[in-house]
């Protein structure tokens, strides 16, 4: 079982947290973080592109002109996928990017995220962020005394203060622990739990 130092907002060791090896020591594969990132990001597609086939381009109606005696090759009608102005062949058209992956690769896929950030000391966790008022500039001191450039921030309880003050400073990013996911865990290097929210995050993963 490993034990993190778990640190206040100035960076001062305030005490100690046992993670479970089932969550936070689990073996690595790469090809199972990258099934369930692929995902992810397929879902978030909206799919919306589409082009025009023969069912929807306007006119040509009429023949251009007779089948024979003109010197020209037949045409019956000028929205031909080969006349300019045409209809598309095989064109993209709406649809849905989404795959299936089932939930316990998506909670294996999640603990081996978790897994590599604690092998790498990528992952700090703290007992909480306490900002009195709304002011970017107070949480842009707590994430310079923390050495936060581009990191998540995993929280249980939500607080407006910490939320709002937060949310323009470029690379920083919060999240709750119960939408927590691999993808986010990965995309970016620093992970910063707050102690009840690694709690609660090994009591949802057991």
């Amino acid at each position: 079982m490993a034990t993190v130092t778990v640190f206040d907002q100035s960076k001062k060791e305030v005490g100690s947290l046992d993670l479970s090896p089932e969550i936070f020591e689990v073996e690595v594969r790469p090809e199972i973080m990258h099934l369930v990132v692929r995902a992810q990001l397929a879902a978030k597609r909206v799919g919306t592109h589409a082009t025009k086939t023969r069912a929807f381009v306007s006119g040509g109606g009429k023949k251009p002109w007779k089948q024979k005696g003109t010197g020209h090759a037949r045409a019956g009608s000028s929205r031909s996928p080969i006349w300019r102005g045409g209809a598309i062949i095989f064109g993209p058209s709406p649809r849905s990017y989404e795959f299936k992956v089932n939930r316990k690769v998506r909670r294996l896929a999640l603990k081996m995220a978790l897994s590599a950030r604690l092998s790498e000391d990528n992952l700090l966790v703290l007992k909480g962020i306490d900002l009195p008022d709304v002011k970017t500039k107070r949480f842009a001191e707590v994430a310079k005394t923390l050495g936060l450039e581009k990191a998540l921030i995993v929280f249980k309880e939500v607080d407006n203060n910490l939320l709002l003050s937060a949310r323009n400073l470029p690379g920083i990013k919060l999240l709750p622990a119960d939408k927590l996911n691999a993808y986010d865990v990965l995309l970016y290097p620093k992970l910063v739990m707050l102690e009840s929210a690694a709690v609660s995050v090994q009591e949802r993963l057991k």
